[in-house]
């Protein structure tokens, strides 16, 4: 017996045993697609010239890791691939499963490429795996034992080991738009085989885009709701029936009447969805025109509004954490050191909401909007780190100053490693006056701060050490003593 004895065959059985596919499996998992062209949006990955559809159709299916939000079809794709390719198809839990799991796993894929059987592994959610347990994956993956595909809602920049990263393309996919909802809603509706044709349920087009709007650009959402949708009206439609059985009721069947099909109106979708359902305009509002209302609102200082887009947001469903990680961006991008306190608040509105959850720790997110909103704002942060960004992509590798490289060897100590360095804190002025940039960067400016807020002040403090550092800079090369460092820490 081998690890992989319980997992899918090559070529095939990707989306498990069919016949334990039936009525009582979720809406979501019946529905899920098995060839690309049944994959609903993501035409620039699975389209005719899209990416995977190309490295499927060849079977040279690199190691990628799929990055994209909840429901945009990260496992479709994954299970996809193995179905279509000559890989054995293991899934792998990073919730469930350790660094032994992944060493023996390994392991014996190392073995059956030997015996010429490639292994496809698919990790859900890789960004759970610690550096340890991520690092167990590399040798395997440099080797070519294993195709990694990983799947992470999270920025994999963040959450993915560099090495690791390096090995495997990233594969963005996009949060499904209403179109694609309801079109995959609409197919779940008329196919009889493994959606709800059979039960001969019709739908309002005000209660489809609502459907859409509630799932938020998720899929599984969206399918999950229609489902409840569905069976409600169905079993609303029995229970009448049953209530007017009778003399009327036969005389109507024996004049050849026959009762209207259950219909999914927007009164069933707000009894599912148990709240409001938010109503959107004719165009459609997507989720990123009202992300982009309430990032643009809080630049401009507009308080109301702020608040008016964020209820937009969380009553149409919108998860609060994406707010929040927004406006922790927000706090560096847009205020920055104009009011240094607005990032400590809205990280401190995100813990909140960990904490609390909804609705109590929506007020904490709303708080964090207020400040945010009623701030001075300033993008000097963001447009020095971005310049000093781009310098480093654009120029070369420019060598670390001998002054303040670290000299813990001789040999480092003999080549002029720390030479003339100067220990700040044994300064009369607070500074050595070194030149810390390359030499090809000395005197190059990446932040310039405004005058608004707590950036006035920054200011004053830039201007100040920048004279400071250039008057003790002249003073130690005119009396020499530049030729030498006054020691202390590295």
């Amino acid at each position: 017996m081998t690890l992989f004895d319980d997992q899918l065959p090559p070529g095939g059985g990707a989306d498990g045993d069919d016949s334990l596919t039936d009525a009582a499996t979720p809406l979501p998992e019946r529905l899920r697609p098995r060839s690309l062209d049944e994959v609903v949006g993501q035409d620039e990955v699975v389209g005719p010239d899209g990416f995977l559809a190309r490295a499927i159709q060849r079977d040279r299916v690199p190691s990628l890791i799929f990055w994209g939000p909840p429901g945009s079809g990260k496992t479709t794709l994954a299970r996809i691939m193995a179905r279509e390719t000559q890989a054995r198809f293991v899934l792998f839990s990073a919730v469930t499963s350790g660094i032994k799991e992944v060493k023996a796993l390994m392991a014996e894929a190392g073995k059956l490429r030997r015996a010429g059987q490639r292994t496809l592994v698919f990790v859900d959610e890789i960004h759970r795996f610690n550096r340890a347990q991520q690092d167990a994956f590399l040798p395997y993956v440099e080797a070519g034992d294993v195709v990694l595909v990983g799947a992470t809602t999270e920025n994999p920049s963040f959450e993915v080991n560099s090495a690791l990263l390096s090995r495997c393309r990233v594969v963005v996919l996009e949060q499904l738009s209403p179109d694609d909802l309801k079109g995959l809603m609409r197919r779940a509706l008329a196919d009889a085989e493994r959606g709800l044709g059979e039960l001969g349920v019709e739908i309002d087009d005000e209660a489809l885009d609502s459907l859409a709007q509630l799932a938020s650009g998720d899929a599984r959402r969206a399918l999950n709701l229609l489902e409840l949708a569905a069976t409600d009206v169905v079993e609303t439609a029995q229970e009448a029936g049953e209530g007017e059985e009778g003399e009327e009721g036969e005389a109507a069947d024996a004049g050849g009447k026959s009762a209207a099909p259950p219909r999914i109106g927007a009164e069933e979708v707000r009894r599912v969805a148990q709240r409001k359902v938010v109503v959107y305009d004719k165009a459609g509002e997507e989720h990123y025109n009202v992300i982009s209302a309430l990032h643009k609102s809080l630049r401009d200082s507009d308080a109301d509004a702020a608040l008016y887009w964020l209820a937009r947001q969380l009553d149409a469903g919108e998860d609060p954490l994406y707010i929040a990680r927004r406006l922790v961006r927000f706090a560096s991008e847009d205020v920055g050191l104009a009011d240094p306190g607005a990032l400590p608040q809205c990280l401190a509105a995100w813990d909140a909401y960990h904490r609390l959850g909804s609705p109590e720790g929506e007020l904490a997110i709303a708080q964090a909007v207020l400040y945010l909103a009623l701030a001075p704002k300033s993008n000097a942060a963001y447009a020095g780190y971005k310049k000093a960004r781009r310098t480093v992509q654009e120029r070369p590798a420019d060598p670390v100053p001998k002054v303040i490289r670290n000299a813990p060897t001789r040999l480092m100590k003999d080549t002029g490693y720390g030479e003339g360095y100067v220990y700040a804190h044994d300064t009369e002025e607070g500074t050595g006056g070194l030149d810390c940039l390359p030499d090809a960067l000395t005197g190059t400016r990446f932040y310039e701060p405004t005058g608004r807020g707590f950036e006035q002040e920054l200011g004053r403090r830039l201007s100040h050490f920048r004279k400071l550092r250039a008057d003790v800079k002249r003073r130690r090369e005119g009396d020499g003593s530049g030729d030498g460092g006054t020691g202390g820490a590295s």
